[in-house]
């Protein structure tokens, strides 16, 4: 099989955005919210760099809400190609997300779920039949959601989830420029993603990209085919 897609969150800028993708990274993402997210940006900004990145990139915008009506708000507004959802785990079960597509018949929808055991195999089976993406992710005690925890969970479950589902599986989670090559081999995944590990910290608490660990990333995953 040909190299995994590469997924890369959480661009600050529509420049950063447009950098990235020109280094090889098929699906960009962005973290509308105000609830304190790494890497939040305003629903403005967002929308500025989904519109950006037509002809570059896959527009991925994440939510955490357990609402459907914020989620709505927020998709017609930052029009991403792709809704990700990562909300507490429970928040939104497989007959929410069905309604869900009621609202957003135009919007594929990418579903997190948290790799903390080996019941994460049956909410993914349970998830797979309404969504057009899974996510598998690790989760943090400090972060609202799964996902940005920066940790690598347990990539013998991933790789059971991957074998029992039919739709396209990313798998996230501290996947790094040095381990990603690893995972690949180990999970067999469509595509893979990274936010902590391309991350430059700023001074002030936050981060922009770090565009020589996004190409490093790039690399090792091209050379990671399975």
């Amino acid at each position: 099989m040909a190299s995994p897609l590469v997924q890369v969150y959480t661009m600050q800028s529509v420049d950063e955005a447009l950098a990235v993708a020109a280094l090889g990274v098929h699906h960009v993402g962005v973290t509308p919210s105000s609830c304190g997210l790494p890497g939040e940006i305003s629903i403005d900004l967002a929308g500025e760099i989904c519109r950006a990145m037509t002809g570059h990139a896959t527009s991925v915008a994440l939510s955490v809400e357990s609402d459907q009506q914020p989620i709505v708000k927020m998709v017609r507004l930052v029009q991403p190609d792709i809704v990700h959802l990562c909300g507490p785990e429970g928040s939104l079960d497989p007959d929410s997300v069905a309604a869900l597509r009621t609202h957003l018949p135009d919007t594929p929808i990418m579903q997190a779920v948290a790799v903390t055991g080996p019941g994460a195999v049956d909410v993914a089976r349970s998830f797979a039949p309404v969504v057009d993406y899974l996510i598998l992710d690790s989760v943090s005690e400090d972060i609202g959601g799964v996902g940005a925890a920066g940790t690598v969970h347990d990539w013998t479950i991933s790789a059971a989830i991957v074998d029992a589902v039919d739709v396209p599986v990313i798998l996230a989670g501290g996947l790094s420029p040095d381990n990603v090559a690893a995972a690949i081999a180990a999970v067999r995944p469509w595509a893979v993603d990274s936010l902590t590990h391309t991350n430059r910290p700023r001074p002030d608490g936050g981060f922009r990209k770090d565009l020589g660990e996004v190409e490093r990333f790039v690399s090792a995953v091209r050379g990671g085919s399975w």
